[in-house]
Order: structure tokens, then C-alpha cells, then sequence
């Protein structure tokens, strides 16, 4: 197959192309940047002023393209989060409208923000009603503008995202204060972290495409979600480090600012659709995840 992806060059957007590879499919990566990468066998990068009908026909477009959610979110750093995400989506659905056939399945990243944030509610496709802070409010606009792909008859799939665990990402940065000897619950601890191995990731985002019945909210996390007390002791006791110094709220806000919502609050959310369709996950649980990326980290 031939797939085009943005936000390519990224930790999601990488393993997937390594999946693709395996495959024997080639990845497209439209890329703002295409003149800093050199093409390979399988991998082609391309600018979006690429003329869109000099490109194969695309079986699959995938859409991870997006401004980083780490970093103090001052308000023209919101306005990032915002614009890169919806500009992007516009520019792509255009492009594709552009393409000389139209690709059989959109994946559109999204993200477990679009429900908001509870300790004691669980969420899953089913939950229709999105959440109102900042988060919610930019997925709700984010997977609204990729709807424009269903009016061309293309389906689509909205891919939303919990943390995803590996070598890169949110792990390396959640992993220092473990590492460091001052790994503690941060908050009160009872905040819920939806979690999947990047591993499981690729292969359920897979899935997805070759599955032609699966169309809209796809949750892409474990079925075992943690609360960030019983996350870090798991991840201490994996990393064989102390679990002792809680980190207060106030704290964290003081230093991260609204950011800090990314940390000391969170959902549960359970991959229904996953397992209605019968996906097998390969890390359901969370220490066997963490002992598996730790194990790969040291083989390099």
C-alpha cells in the first residue's frame, strides 16, 4: 500500500513507518521540511506544495501533525496548540482532495482529552458528551475538522491518543524523578493515566485501516488504565528505585502552570472499540509494558 502521513518524523509517526516497512508498504511523510530528510527505499518526503496528482494512488492518510502539548502554555502557546492542529487538517483534507484517487480510510489524530478530566468516571467511545476545559475544547474542534474527510465518502477513523510508553515521548520525562531517587504519587495520586505501549499503538492504528468496519472514536489505550500513585510505585519498583516523596499540586502548578493539568489530572478510558473488534493487545497490563521498554532501552 502506499500511505501518506504528517507529523511522520515523530515518536508515533516513526514507529509507524517502521511497521509500514515490515509490511512492505511505502510511507509518504508530507512534511513542512521535506529539503532535511533524505528519501530511502520505502520512504518518500514530501512538501505540501507538492502537486498532489503527480503522487501514486494513496490507500491510507494519517494526520499526527500537531504542536506539542509540553511546554508553559501561555496564550500564544494555546494558540499553537490550537492553529497547528486544525490549519494542518484543513491543509491536508484539501491536499487529498487533490490526490488522483481518494484514499479508502482517513486516521486522524486525536486524543483521551476529549473527555475531560474525573476520578471516578469511566469514559469509552460510548461517552458522547466532551469535556469543557482547554483540552477537550481543542480535540472537540480537532476531530470536527476531520469530519470534512466523511463528506468525500472517505472513512474515518479519529485515534484518541492516551500516553503512549516507549523509549521516547512522555516516558523519559515521567521516568527522571523516579530515576533521580525522588519518585513519589504527585497530587493526591488518585488521578487516572490511560495508558498504551507505543507497540500496541502501531499495531492497533493497523488495525484500524485494515479493518473496514471500524470508523469513527477509536481509543488508543490499554485496558488496564493506572491511577498515577499505583503508575509511578510500578514504574519505581520496574526501575528498582525508591517510591517515596510525594510532589504537592501546588507545586507543580507553580512550575508547569496550566500545563501542569496534563499531570495532576486525568481519565479513565477504556479501548471498548478495541475490544469489541476482538484487538489483542500484546501489553494489557502496565508492568509488564514498563519491564518490556526498560529491557529494549538496554539492549541498544
Amino acid at each position: 500500500m502506499n500511505i501518506l502521513i504528517t507529523g511522520g518524523t515523530g515518536f508515533v509517526g516513526n514507529a509507524l513507518t517502521s511497521y509500514f516497512h515490515k509490511r512492505n508498504d511505502h510511507v509518504y511523510i508530507l512534511t513542512r521540511s521535506p529539503q532535511k530528510h533524505a528519501n530511502l527505499e520505502k520512504t518518500t518526503f514530501i512538501g505540501y506544495d507538492h502537486p498532489p496528482r503527480e503522487l501514486p494512488a494513496m490507500q491510507v492518510v494519517i494526520n499526527l501533525a500537531g504542536e506539542s502539548l509540553f511546554g508553559y502554555w501561555t496564550k500564544a502557546k494555546k494558540e499553537r496548540i490550537i492553529n497547528s492542529r486544525i490549519t494542518t487538517t484543513k491543509k491536508l483534507i484539501a491536499f487529498i482532495q487533490e490526490l488522483p484517487k481518494l484514499p479508502g480510510v482517513f486516521i486522524s489524530g486525536s486524543a483521551v482529552g476529549y473527555y475531560g478530566t474525573s476520578e471516578d468516571l469511566m469514559f469509552s467511545e460510548n461517552t458522547t458528551k466532551p469535556g469543557d476545559d482547554f483540552l477537550a475544547k481543542v480535540t472537540v474542534q480537532w476531530e470536527n475538522t476531520a469530519k470534512e474527510a466523511e463528506t468525500l465518502g472517505i472513512r474515518t477513523v479519529f485515534t484518541r491518543f492516551g500516553i503512549v510508553l516507549g523509549n521516547e515521548g512522555a516516558l523519559p520525562f515521567m521516568s527522571l524523578p523516579v530515576k533521580l531517587f525522588v519518585g513519589g504519587k504527585i497530587g493526591n495520586g488518585e488521578q487516572w493515566i490511560s495508558w498504551i505501549h507505543i507497540e500496541d499503538a502501531v499495531r492497533l492504528i493497523a488495525y484500524c485501516i485494515d479493518n473496514e468496519r471500524i470508523t469513527g472514536p477509536v481509543n488508543i489505550t490499554a485496558p488496564h488504565p493506572k491511577q498515577n500513585k499505583a503508575y509511578i510505585r510500578t514504574l519505581a519498583n520496574v526501575l528498582h528505585r525508591p517510591y517515596w516523596l510525594p510532589v504537592p499540586s501546588l507545586f507543580v502548578f507553580s512550575v508547569l502552570g496550566e500545563m501542569a493539568q496534563l499531570i495532576t489530572k486525568g481519565q479513565y478510558v477504556i479501548p471498548q472499540k478495541a475490544l469489541d473488534y476482538q484487538f489483542s493487545f500484546s501489553f494489557p497490563y502496565l508492568e509488564e509494558a514498563l519491564r518490556q521498554i526498560v529491557r529494549s532501552s538496554k539492549s541498544k
